[in-house]
């Protein structure tokens, strides 16, 4: 008759508990996952007017990226085109909001915000710093590794 290891045994035993209880939580995991919509990115290009681009910058380093956070705007990314012409004028940036509405919402929130309004005036006490904005809502791909 072959002896038993008590402590193999009881390892064994440890793991595929273990395992079972990570196997459910992560059934859980997924499950809310899949009933959570998708987020929504949106992406932003702003144009600024001759030589206004480094207080366009001055003012999303300094108040802008803060003041979203605020109002539940999640900041992905801030690009600078290498390229001429745009490397001279145009900042791009991408956000995430939880849904179109939200992205609405947060907006409107943010436009109304004193805080804004006064970041606002203040960085344009020399001429505007923004001539053009463009704002393209997207959807992640399935394949995405960002979502």
């Amino acid at each position: 008759m072959a002896t038993i290891n008590v402590g193999k045994l009881v390892g064994f035993v440890a793991v595929f508990v273990l395992g079972a209880f990570a196997g459910r939580a992560y059934d859980r995991m997924t499950s809310v996952e899949a009933q959570t919509p998708a987020r929504v990115f949106e992406l932003r290009t702003y144009t600024a007017p001759d030589g206004k681009l480094g207080d366009l910058h001055k003012r999303f380093r300094d108040h802008t990226l803060r003041i979203f956070a605020k109002h539940g705007m999640t900041s992905v990314v801030y690009l600078s085109p290498m390229d001429q012409p745009l490397a001279q004028n145009t900042l791009v940036y991408l956000l995430a909001h939880p849904s179109r509405e939200a992205a609405k919402a947060s907006w409107s929130a943010f436009i109304n915000d004193p805080e804004w309004k006064k970041v606002s005036s203040e960085s344009q006490v020399n001429g505007p710093i923004v001539s053009k904005v463009e704002s393209m809502f997207l959807t992640a791909t399935d394949y995405s590794p960002l979502k």
